[in-house]
């Protein structure tokens, strides 16, 4: 029974002291963020990195997402006569909940994994550890801009999956299905709200790229440096960032209905 308990404790321990390492290093890349900001260069190249990696997947799933969004939108309105209001379904599906969510798992899938192999790749190589014997500060020079580019990018790339998003809706519901073009934007403009929709999809998406840059970095930082930690690393990187993020889309979804 005792070994019992002194496993647990051993767990629990271990616990919170990783917490606490995520905790310091998370505040660390924060408080970096006036200092990234003042050497704008390399936050601007690690964007080009991030976002030129991610556009692609982000553009064609935004495009199919929409169109399967005007596909069962209409079936479904349809039935009570109200297919006039379709762009407004395809509208507040994409910008308040589709876009910043798809986008920010997909955002995780392409550049979160690179950013961890990346990091992990230097800790294996012992880069970083000759960056500390040159009085060079990896989480300053390493980490930080690409924290504080993930953080830009994010919202850029759910702005792009939801506008691709209701063009596919445009295409699948006006050109293919027949839906009348100015019910199908009327209906969108009078039903959406610039600060309680958009703004509520770029506060989600903000918090995304705070979460998955953040996951991303730690992962590669704290890999061991081997081939094998490395890829433990990249699929832990996946797996806690879609979690992570499907959870902190309730919260904020529940946050903004209440507020």
């Amino acid at each position: 029974m005792m070994d019992v308990f002194a496993r647990v404790g051993a767990a629990v321990r271990y616990w919170l002291v990783d917490v606490g390492h995520a905790t310091a290093l998370f505040v660390r890349l924060v408080l970096l963020g006036p200092a990234c900001m003042r050497r704008f260069g390399l936050v601007r190249d690690q964007m080009h990195f991030l976002g030129n990696y991610s556009l692609a997947i982000i553009s064609v799933s935004g495009l199919f997402v929409g169109f399967v969004l005007a596909l069962q939108g209409y079936n479904t309105l349809q039935r009570f006569g109200s297919a006039s209001a379709l762009g407004m379904l395809v509208a507040l599906s994409l910008v308040r909940e589709l876009g910043p969510v798809v986008s920010a798992l997909l955002f995780a899938g392409r550049a979160g994994t690179s950013l961890t192999a990346e990091i992990g790749l230097m800790k294996a190589g012992e880069q970083l550890s000759a960056m500390e014997m040159m009085a060079i500060d990896p989480v300053a020079r390493i980490l930080a801009p690409r924290f504080w580019a993930g953080v830009l990018v994010m919202p850029i790339l759910g702005a792009i999956f939801s506008a691709v998003g209701i063009w596919g809706g445009w295409l699948v519901g006006v050109v293919m299905i027949g839906v009348d073009a100015g019910s199908f934007w009327g209906q969108m403009q009078a039903g959406v709200d610039v600060w309680s929709d958009v703004g509520n999809g770029f506060i989600k998406t903000v918090v995304f790229g705070l979460t998955v840059s953040f996951i991303a970095l730690r992962q590669g930082y704290e890999a061991q440096a081997t081939p094998e930690g490395v890829a433990r690393a990249t699929t832990r990187t996946v797996v806690m960032a879609s979690l992570t993020v499907l959870a902190l889309d309730f919260v904020l979804t529940a946050l903004m209905f209440t507020l």
